[in-house]
């Protein structure tokens, strides 16, 4: 999925300003102008539309799980893993919205997407273990959809 559309589909979760945006990813190690900011937010056709790079949206994720969760001071900034996949940034969601397995399970329930427990378990496993499961774009799609109905 396009960085750019994860970010479009937080700002509306968050009901957040460019500002408020740009805020967040200043939390998590990015230095980003509002201007850059509302040039990721704008769609593929408009004037102005810039790609979110990846280090970007990985500075924004952990932004995210500093503005929803607090920072820990004692705790080191986490190293950036490039690039970022679907599965990095269903768990950073998973985290920032403090969501357990049930609560996923609900969110994609609500879509009419059911997964079953070790389905969703196998999402967050590491590259390379015998159980991990890639996240498709439709299946991101669809948690940031019921993450949007639950924040209405």
């Amino acid at each position: 999925m396009l960085n750019n559309d994860v970010l479009r589909s937080l700002r509306y979760i968050l009901n957040a300003s460019d500002a408020q945006m740009s805020e967040i990813a200043a939390l998590g190690g990015c230095a980003t102008s509002e201007g850059e900011v509302r040039a990721w937010l704008k769609r593929e056709d408009d004037n102005g539309y810039a790609e979110c790079p990846d280090p970007a949206m990985a500075r924004f994720l952990d932004g995210l799980v500093y503005f929803k969760r607090g920072k820990d001071d004692s705790r080191p900034t986490p190293p950036l893993e490039l690039p970022v996949s679907n599965n990095q940034i269903l768990k950073k969601l998973r985290v920032a919205f403090e969501l357990r397995d049930d609560d996923l399970q609900a969110i994609l329930q609500a879509v009419d997407l059911p997964l079953s427990k070790s389905e969703l378990n196998a999402l967050f496993r590491k590259p390379g273990h015998s159980n991990y499961r890639v996240c498709g774009d439709q299946l991101l799609r669809n948690v940031l959809k019921g993450l949007a109905q639950r924040a209405a």
